[in-house]
């Protein structure tokens, strides 16, 4: 029997990574004798990453005292201080900072100056929670990270007492994580002010994977092990089928007796992976089938 191969509506990249790419590439073809650099990588694809490079927009590790030309700021946003770090390097700033991550970071300096004690739940070493956290201490020093209750636990003396608890999300956050937190924070807050910033592009992904997993004998996500939103879908998809993860489809080979044996396999992809790359995974599936 022929295999049923599905792939998710919502696979690949999300509006803010195709705003962001596309800008850059205009960027430079506009301004093609200029030095046009991201600050940190554009996107968590190696792939794009080296076809930025190859057109002459270059990816820095870290920023030098002096430069010249416009540096990008990625749709994960930076800290006020890496914009001023910038701008006195000698850049132009050119600020890529997705339009949901934006708000995340205006709703945790709201609540940061309104006197809550600020909870970003996410990955403390992420760069888009490292800049809402850095966005939210500028009005106050009572701010942490959590992406799990037992980061909680040494701060829940401070929570009773502080008795105002405000929570934002990383926008590629698990909306169970989320869950789970506000749950653990209720009892030890008088008031406890929530602000869903979990994308909506993210939330449609996980939901639409979900139902796809629940009927498919075989998940395959495609995607960067760097990116949050696709290591969180692999996550989540593996407590319901088979799954497995993968950034190209090379590494298919690795799980030819998984895939041999699955009748209905379903795709789909993180907010970072361009179509190319998953139409590659469809064809390698499709030839496996036949």
């Amino acid at each position: 029997m022929p295999k049923e191969i599905k792939l998710a509506k919502f696979a690949g990249f999300c509006y803010g990574v195709k705003r962001a790419v596309e800008t850059v590439k205009k960027l430079k073809a506009e301004n093609p004798e200029r030095n046009i650099c991201v600050l940190g990588e554009l996107i968590h694809n190696s792939q794009v990453i080296e076809e930025l490079s190859a057109l002459g927009i270059h990816s820095l590790k870290e920023l030098p005292e002096k430069g010249n030309g416009i540096c990008v700021v990625r749709s994960h946003g930076e800290s006020p201080e890496v914009f001023k770090k910038i701008e006195d390097a000698g850049f132009e700033v050119y600020d890529l900072t997705c339009p949901d991550v934006k708000k995340v970071q205006q709703q945790a300096i709201e609540l940061a100056k309104e006197g809550y004690y600020v909870v970003i739940v996410g990955k403390a070493e992420h760069p888009e929670v490292i800049a809402i956290k850095a966005n939210a201490q500028q009005f106050s020093d009572k701010v942490i990270v959590a992406d799990n209750i037992k980061q909680l636990q040494p701060f829940d003396a401070e929570f009773k007492s502080h008795k105002k608890i405000g929570v934002v999300v990383q926008t590629t956050q698990m909306l169970s994580t989320l869950n789970e937190i506000i749950t653990y924070l209720t009892p030890l807050s008088k008031e406890l002010k929530t602000a869903n910033t979990i994308c909506q592009s993210t939330s449609m992904r996980q939901s639409e994977a979900i139902e796809l997993a629940k009927q498919s004998d075989l998940m395959i996500v495609v995607g960067s092990k760097k990116s949050a939103n696709t290591t969180h879908l692999a996550e989540i998809l593996k407590t319901i089928t088979s799954t497995i993860h993968i950034e190209t489809n090379e590494e298919l080979k690795i799980y030819k007796e998984l895939i041999e044996k699955s009748q209905k396999i379903s795709i789909t992809a993180g907010a970072s992976t361009p179509q190319n790359v998953i139409d590659k995974v469809i064809e390698n599936i499709q030839r496996k089938g036949e």
